[in-house]
């Protein structure tokens, strides 16, 4: 055991420390710290004026990115679909012959887990009432009408759907194809290396990416934090707790990060798991709760139903920008839950990319956007078609003015449920739980997200740093939340929309990166064929009972075929000759056999490369083909080692370790039989 103990500490010694990169560290800060004392003049400048400020900041941004947002967005659900579907789904994210880490069951487990979080429950009764109440002018239906409310269900899985994790997806399949494919750190800045190469990722120009990208996942989820804090502030002024202050709002985010803290230093996996597998429990009790108790045969019809309103959706929406329209449905909801899902996206990408090891690349893709928008599909079911069913027939959800406020719809819900007063304080006390074990699990692993960026992509970051982090998080909520007085809400829009402008431009390079590599690969890609060089039985039995008219003629009949097959008979012959000439084919796999014509091992096995027209090259004086192998393979990282564990648990660390093997004690030992040292003076 001691012994153990010591090889455990000397690996440990072996392997490079995390280094915090001051240039990626100081100027991420300085930019935070910036963005936040800007908000904190502005809401005091304008005083009472603050709501209608930050409106026309949020309305002035929105209308000048927001288009090219729309197109990032759907860009990038494309590029998903085109990765999936087509050749490149067949790559494998680590070494070819590496298999999951995880079991499928554990895996779409964890994917579940991602697609839960604070936006759903603070969204998943309001979103779809507030398009109920106010559904977009592009659509044409009235509102508070039954079309509304079908609708609306379709309008919210259009923001909470595949469009959401298309853009998570992106980042997430770069992350883990750079990493656990081509030996690169788990760190933004490589997505961009086919492009810029590694001098230049390793310089300033890798900085600034990585420095944009923890910008913007501070603010993201800076945002979710600021809303979930709303919301619990809501449930606890339902249950008659306490009144609504700014105080109060800065005790629950100071209160909840020191618990995240706390959760920071206890270590990844005793604190962070933990809170992960009590929040999703805690949130499926509540579902089903909510389920059984409502109208279960509604929603249960409802959800098939909802299936087919958002696939009409889809194409309905996914290019509205809001131009021809006097509304502005599309900014306050589309634009805004796009931007803020751009600057959440390294956060859950990460997650997704660490979870994904040995996937295929179709695997990945189809499994982070089926699944986690299946929960999305199933939870707005159960709270939001069950908040318009009793909208629409009872009200009580809508304000006197006709809209919806977000902080308070999921407890007046719960309200308005056919239960007793204790039951329906229990749903709001299990709600409050959810929505701080949401912030809690956020923090503790937006902390740890942004120091593995800080640190270059070392996973194993000092706590110090990861305590740093954590902390800063809770504060940018909060400042955002003072500085916007009643106008908080509109201020943390305002931070997603300025975060996610940057890194919207490095997810289309990021894109036009794979594209590249993932061109590389199919065309190198090696398809595995087999060549049999006997015939199946029911081949040789059906030859023979064509041959024959009795079953006596039959039976020497197949001896017969049986006998020319293993005895090299001129059509066997004439397979082996043509199957000798195949590269790679070794002429004794067609050799004499055993006396059973179909043994199982009676098939050789090659490795097939498409090679295209223009990379070959027929020598003048032999006519035999070659091939122009610099016209093949361009691969932008080639030759490129590190010093790292990522590199050497990568495919690409695999082959350089093998191709060493094969220098040492192959061709160095043929040099070395020759007389040769196995090195030129």
């Amino acid at each position: 055991m001691a012994s153990q103990v010591e090889a455990d500490q000397e690996d440990e010694e072996t392997q490079p420390k995390a280094r915090l990169l001051a240039p990626v560290f100081i100027p991420a800060v300085v930019a935070i710290v910036a963005a936040l004392g800007f908000a904190t003049w502005y809401g005091a400048q304008y005083g009472d004026d603050a709501t209608e400020a930050f409106t026309g900041l949020r309305d002035a941004i929105g209308v000048n990115v927001g288009w090219w947002y729309i197109i990032v967005v759907t860009a990038m659900l494309l590029f998903c679909l085109w990765a999936a579907l087509s050749k490149v789904g067949n790559i494998r994210l680590g070494r070819d012959d590496e298999r999951p880490e995880f079991s499928l069951f554990s895996w779409f487990a964890m994917l579940f887990s991602a697609g839960m979080g604070i936006g759903l429950v603070f969204n998943g009764v309001s979103e779809p009432l507030s398009h109920l109440v106010g559904p977009p002018e592009v659509v044409g239906v009235d509102a508070n009408t039954q079309e509304a409310g079908r609708a609306a269900i379709g309008q919210a899985m259009f923001h909470w759907g595949l469009h959401a994790w298309g853009i998570y997806a992106v980042v997430g399949l770069g992350l883990a194809y750079m990493t656990f494919r081509r030996g690169r750190p788990l760190s933004v800045r490589w997505l961009l290396e086919p492009i810029f190469g590694r001098k230049l990722i390793e310089s300033w120009v890798g900085h600034v990416i990585d420095v944009v990208a923890i910008v913007g996942t501070v603010f993201g989820v800076a945002t979710s934090l600021g809303l979930g804090v709303l919301q619990i502030q809501a449930g606890l002024s339902s249950l008659g707790w306490f009144e609504p202050s700014d105080t109060l709002l800065v005790v629950l985010v100071v209160g909840i990060t020191a618990i995240g803290t706390i959760s920071v230093v206890t270590g990844l996996h005793k604190g962070l798991r933990w809170l992960s597998n009590a929040n999703m429990s805690l949130a499926t009790v509540m579902a089903i709760a909510v389920l059984l108790i409502g109208p279960t045969v509604f929603l249960l019809r409802s959800l098939v139903q909802n299936f087919g309103e958002y696939v009409q959706t889809l194409p309905e929406l996914a290019f509205v920008t809001g131009s021809s329209v006097n509304d502005s449905w599309t900014l306050d909801w589309t634009l805004f839950n796009q931007a803020w899902f751009l600057a959440w996206a390294p956060f859950v990408g990460m997650f997704i990319a660490r979870i994904s090891r040995g996937r295929s690349i179709r695997e990945f893709i189809l499994g982070a956007l089926l699944a986690p928008t299946l929960v999305s599909l199933v939870w707005f079911t159960i709270f939001g078609s069950t908040g318009i069913a009793h909208q629409l027939n009872e009200g009580g959800l809508v304000g006197d003015d006709g809209t919806v406020n977000a902080d308070t719809a999921l407890f007046t819900l719960f309200g308005e449920l056919p239960v007793t007063p204790g039951l329906i304080s229990i749903l709001s006390v299990i709600a409050i739980l959810v929505i701080t074990l949401f912030f809690i699990t956020s923090a503790d692993s937006c902390s740890l997200v942004v120091d593995v960026l800080a640190h270059n992509g070392r996973s194993e970051t000092p706590r110090t740093t990861r305590v740093f982090w954590a902390v800063l998080v809770g504060a940018a909520a909060a400042l955002l939340l003072m500085a916007g007085g009643e106008a908080a809400l509109t201020v943390l829009q305002v931070s997603s929309l300025a975060g996610a402008g940057p890194l919207s431009v490095v997810y289309v390079l990021a894109m036009v990166s794979l594209w590249k590599m993932f061109r590389l690969e199919v065309a190198t890609m090696p398809r595995y064929v087999r060549i049999r060089s006997q015939a199946t039985p029911t081949a040789l039995v059906s030859a023979a009972r064509e041959a024959s008219d009795t079953e006596r003629e039959m039976a020497k009949s197949l001896r017969e075929l049986v006998r020319a097959q293993n005895g090299g008979a001129r059509g066997r012959r004439d397979i082996r000759r043509a199957s000798a000439t195949l590269a790679g084919l070794d002429a004794t796999a067609a050799g004499p056999r055993a006396a059973t014509a179909w043994a199982e091992d009676d098939s050789t096995i090659l490795a097939v490369e498409d090679v295209p027209a223009y990379a070959t090259r027929v020598d003048p004086e032999t006519g035999s083909i070659g091939i122009d192998d610099e016209a093949v393979r361009t691969d932008p990282t080639a030759d490129e080692v590190f010093d790292t564990p990522e590199f050497e648990d990568s495919a690409v660390g695999a082959e350089h370790r093998s191709q060493e093997l094969l220098d040492q004690y192959v061709n160095g030992g043929e040099q070395s039989a020759d007389g040769g040292s196995g090195t030129e003076k």
